[in-house]
């Protein structure tokens, strides 16, 4: 979906962002597209560790919602890998240390060779989101 989504976009002039499962989604478009992205609290391995949760499960935001987590999600997950970065010049992460969700060290071991923002404590929904925004501004040459 992703990809047909943005088949017609300028790969030139494009960017993406993504949070989380988003940001390793957003990095395996930038990889398809040679494209600049940020990526805030990127997942690392989502089906390694999403693959606990097949079955049924409970949404987070309303816990009377239920869905059910089929076991070829994580296939598509592992699909999605997009291997060794071969433009991480092109990307930025944003990490924060207080991530309760996800291990900011394999995040920051991922990104290495990327431009990175390490964030002291903050959280993984980045609750400091608009103190970051003129360096996101800044690595997507947009004005602000």
């Amino acid at each position: 979906m992703i990809e047909a989504g943005t088949r017609d976009w300028p790969s030139a002039t494009m960017a993406v962002i993504g949070s989380s499962l988003g940001g390793y989604y957003a990095t395996w478009l930038a990889q398809q597209r040679s494209c600049r992205a940020v990526l805030l609290n990127p997942a690392v391995d989502p089906a390694r560790d999403l693959a606990r949760y097949i079955g049924e499960q409970t949404a987070w935001h309303d816990p009377s919602e239920r869905f059910y987590f089929e076991p070829h999600f994580v296939d598509e997950l592992r699909a999605l890998h997009a291997g060794p970065l071969n433009e991480p010049e092109r990307l930025m992460a944003v990490i924060a240390t207080g991530d309760e969700v996800l291990d900011w060290r394999e995040m920051r071991a991922r990104y290495a060779q990327c431009r990175l923002r390490v964030v002291e404590g903050s959280d993984h929904a980045l609750s400091d989101f608009e103190d970051h925004l003129p360096s996101i501004c800044d690595h997507l040459a947009l004005q602000t």
